[in-house]
């Protein structure tokens, strides 16, 4: 039955990509937490800064609160309790800012998208001019790796854009591996604990099995 599964999988329904229509499909990168034993590089990606230090960014943004005693709302510096604010007020503003097209929410991104981390990482590295023979209306841009080709997000990350405290050269592709490693994250936070989890499980299941 395996065998029969498999051979299903692979050969007589295979997935077949259309360049045009699905995008490119992205190659297969060797992430720090693909393996199965793996976990995020945390030092790299998602525990750059202390608690304190996170905390003083929080309370940068003012988030609206209340009502307080006397029904009305009130502004308040942000805590590590609070969500991300929206970079726009409501969807209209944000489809005006981006060629008319909803901006995604990125925090399931890597779950949500066919390839996950490997597609993000291509998307956020592979723009480029159109080929010849292909045209791309104004307000768009050419990425090869989008569905149909034409994205509305302009490309976000170029050599020398941020400097690292490390002395790590802030090169286009360590961007977009930062941010692909932040966003794997934060589509699944628990996944560190999960895996460990699974391997004590696997341990106490075999030696349980050991003795049955």
């Amino acid at each position: 039955a395996a065998v029969t599964g498999i051979g299903f999988y692979f050969f007589v329904n295979p997935i077949h990509a259309n360049e045009a229509e699905e995008g490119l499909h992205p190659p297969e990168y060797p992430w720090s937490h693909k393996g199965p034993f793996s976990t995020f590089d945390h030092a790299r990606s998602t525990e750059k800064f202390v608690p304190h230090e996170v905390k003083a960014m929080a309370e940068e943004v003012e988030y609206t609160d209340g009502p307080n005693d006397q029904g009305e709302y009130f502004q308040r510096p942000g805590r590590l309790s609070d969500y991300m604010p929206r970079p726009y007020p409501n969807d209209e503003a944000a489809r005006a800012n981006n060629a008319g097209a909803l901006p995604p929410d990125l925090s399931l991104m890597v779950k949500a998208r066919h390839g996950g981390a490997d597609y993000l990482f291509s998307i956020l590295t592979g723009y480029m001019e159109a080929p010849a023979g292909v045209e791309i209306r104004d307000g768009l841009y050419y990425n090869p790796y989008f569905p149909g080709g034409a994205i509305s997000m302009a490309r976000a990350l170029f050599d020398g854009l941020v400097e690292y405290e490390d002395g790590t050269p802030a090169t286009t592709s360590q961007m977009a591996k930062d941010v692909t490693t932040f966003l794997s994250w934060a589509a699944e936070p628990e996944h560190d604990d999960r895996k460990k989890m699974g391997v004590k499980a696997i341990i106490i299941i075999s030696i349980l099995t050991a003795f049955s």
